[in-house]
């Protein structure tokens, strides 16, 4: 038995509708920007957690991606700012670049109803002297790996001693990549009389011994995580330890999803899908820890503008992607931990949409697929990998592709600048370019696939605000 802090326990039903945000202690000012933004209703998670922490209290809270959960801890920490004041009032922890981009960019929306909010993103994978500049210049709200922010810490660049509101999100993520000590550092450093909100979607040993030394008296708010059957169809396929990679390839071929999120135990087995499916003629890619910051950009980039149809990752390398749509999860092996089972299949039908959770059961599995079942409450709905047959021989394509164009921010292009490009001297229609992710030093744009190439002559010939740029189209498919 592992020991917890002792705290209140209020546990909620994952339901759809919630009641109103008016019901909250907030200024008329932020339930207007709510209602612009589309935040009609509480989810569970806010439900359950926004009415403690807006009364101060320190928080536990265990939620999955996806479930309201940023938008929870960032109306928190955006109530108790003073705007008058240009200190770092609110800290964010999170485990990736990624989800940390993602926070931000939601804190900043959620911050609309006033003005002159700061929010600053400090992670790896960036240069130190752009972020030093920003400090100086104040902020309010910093959003942070650990040990970057550990990093501007020690060279005296980041003071936390006006922070209220300290925030652990994808707590148990960021213990499994080791950064236990990095977050009890950051801690450390900030006042003892803060707030602190953790956020995790499962509650590990770490996870209780950092409540213990952090947390005064806090209240655990867990979400109870029950898919509807009628969201996410579960089927479990028998197969052989030989033919288990080729299988993957025949359930893509049968189901013929257009975005599918397969889950390995291991880099290596990551590697080695991705090839088998590259050479059956898939469009995939693989997440993992051994990706360099540049390229794990570009690998998110093409799969969730749709430029890529499998994106093969380890649990700890896709922790914190929230990706809309994804007709599909494919457990390539069975997860030894049926918590993790069940927050890789939540990754699939979201709100209104269905999807299909698809599970590889080898030999060596009967174990960790009766936890599942226990977890689940019922027996696992076992099919035959040879009652799966190809519903087409057209092979299966994503309906986009990625142009890169050297320049972003710091460039001053905006996605507007580069639409417009497009749809002018390009010839694209608006219908035909789909997602324009800007960066410091890239522009990412996805473009009907049919009209890729003439896209990039087209663009290459052209210019974007005024100057001609360098464009190259991502291959998705190969390193």
């Amino acid at each position: 038995m592992k020991e917890e802090p002792k705290e209140t326990s209020s546990r909620v039903d994952d339901v759809r509708t919630g009641p109103s945000f008016a019901t909250l202690p907030l200024t008329p000012a932020t339930l207007a920007n709510l209602e612009t933004l589309g935040y009609h209703a509480m989810t569970p998670i806010q439900a359950a957690s926004l009415p403690l922490a807006l009364a101060g209290r320190d928080l536990i809270a265990r939620a999955k991606t996806g479930s309201g959960k940023t938008a929870a801890f960032a109306l928190t920490l955006l109530a108790r700012l003073d705007v008058a004041r240009w200190r770092v009032q609110a800290l964010v922890l999170c485990p990736t670049r990624e989800l940390a981009d993602q926070v931000a960019s939601e804190v900043r929306r959620l911050a609309r109803a006033e003005e002159n909010i700061k929010v600053l993103t400090l992670c790896g994978g960036s240069p130190v002297r752009p972020q030093i500049a920003s400090l100086e210049h104040g902020a309010h709200v910093v959003v942070g790996t650990p040990g970057r922010v550990l990093d501007h810490i020690r060279r005296e660049t980041l003071r936390l001693e006006y922070v209220q509101t300290f925030v652990l999100d994808e707590a148990d993520r960021m213990l499994d990549m080791g950064f236990f000590d990095d977050m009890v550092a950051v801690a450390e450093e900030c006042p003892n009389e803060r707030q602190t909100l953790l956020f995790s979607a499962t509650y590990p040993d770490g996870i209780a011994r950092i409540a213990q030394r952090f947390l005064r008296d806090p209240q655990e708010v867990q979400l109870l995580e029950q898919h509807a059957a009628t969201k996410i169809r579960q089927r479990f396929y028998k197969v052989e330890e030989m033919g288990r990679l080729q299988a993957v390839a025949r359930l893509l071929r049968h189901y013929r999803p257009t975005r599918t999120l397969a889950f390995c135990n291991t880099k290596q087995q990551c590697r080695d899908l991705v090839e088998l499916l590259r050479s059956e003629g898939f469009v995939a890619l693989a997440l993992h820890g051994d990706l360099d910051q540049r390229d794990r950009d570009q690998v998110l980039i093409q799969f969730t503008n749709k430029s890529c149809s499998v994106l093969v990752a380890t649990d700890v390398a896709a922790r914190g992607i929230d990706i809309d749509a994804l007709e599909a999860v494919i457990n390539v092996d069975v997860t030894r931990d049926a918590e993790v089972h069940v927050h890789r299949i939540g990754r699939t039908g979201r709100v209104d949409e269905e999807g299909w959770a698809l599970t590889l059961v080898g030999p060596r599995d009967a174990g960790n697929l009766h936890r599942i079942e226990e977890v689940q409450g019922h027996a696992a709905e076992r099919h035959e990998l040879d009652q799966l047959v190809p519903k087409s021989r057209d092979p299966l394509v994503p309906p986009m592709a990625t142009l890169q164009i050297l320049g972003g921010r710091k460039e001053k292009i905006r996605a507007g600048d580069v639409l417009g490009a497009l749809t002018g001297e390009a010839g694209l229609t608006a219908e035909q370019v789909g997602k324009i992710t800007v960066n410091e030093l890239a522009t990412y744009v996805a473009v009907d696939r049919k009209f890729a190439a003439h896209a990039l002559k087209r663009l290459s010939a052209g210019k974007v605000k005024g100057r001609t740029v360098r464009v190259r189209l991502l291959r998705a498919d190969e390193d």
